[in-house]
C-alpha cells in the first residue's frame, strides 16, 4: 500500500513545464491608462468610455465620463477584445480583415472598429485599451495612444527593478 501511495504521489508531481509564468498589468497601471485615455478625449471635447482588458480579454478597468452614453463602455471593451484576438490595434484588424469583419462582429464580446490599442511591454502583449464615444474611431484611438505614450517609460522598464 505504501508503494502504491508513493507511486501515486510521484505520478502527480509537477514538472518544470507544467506551470506557466506571465506578466500582467497592475491595477494601478491599468487605471492610469484608462484615466489618461478618458482625459485625453475630454481635453478634446469628447465624452468617452475607456476600458482596459488583460491579455486574456478579462475586464480590468472601465471608466465612463459623465455624459458618455452607457453603450460606449460596452463598445470600448469590445474594441479592446478585438486587439486581444488579433494582437494588433483594432483599426488594423478592421483594414486587414474587411473580408470577415461582419462574421467577427457576431462573436460575443468583439467589435471590429477603430479605437482599440494594444498595451505592450518589452514585446509582450499585456492587454489592450479600448476607447469609444469620440466622433470617429480614429479619435478614440488617438486618445488611447496618447495615454500609452504617457506611461511609455513604465512599460519599457517594467519588471527591471
Amino acid at each position: 500500500m505504501k508503494n502504491l501511495l508513493a507511486l501515486t504521489v510521484l505520478s502527480f508531481s509537477l514538472s518544470a513545464g507544467d506551470l506557466v509564468t506571465y506578466q500582467q498589468m497592475s491595477l494601478e497601471l491599468a487605471t492610469k491608462i484608462a484615466q489618461d485615455s478618458l482625459m485625453n478625449c475630454r481635453d478634446k471635447g469628447y465624452q468617452v468610455s475607456a476600458v482596459v482588458v488583460d491579455r486574456s480579454g478579462n475586464l480590468q478597468v472601465a471608466l465612463r465620463d459623465v455624459y458618455a452614453s452607457r453603450f460606449t463602455t460596452e463598445i470600448a471593451e469590445r474594441k479592446a477584445n478585438a486587439v486581444i484576438l488579433s494582437g494588433t490595434d483594432s483599426g488594423a484588424l478592421r483594414k486587414n480583415r474587411e473580408d470577415i469583419r461582419q462574421e467577427l462582429n457576431h462573436i460575443h464580446g468583439l467589435i471590429v472598429m477603430e479605437g482599440g490599442v494594444p498595451v505592450i511591454s518589452n514585446g509582450i502583449l499585456l492587454g489592450a485599451v479600448g476607447v469609444s464615444g469620440a466622433p470617429g474611431g480614429d479619435k478614440d484611438a488617438s486618445c488611447a495612444e496618447a495615454a500609452l505614450k504617457n506611461v511609455e517609460d513604465r512599460l519599457i522598464f517594467a519588471g527591471t527593478e
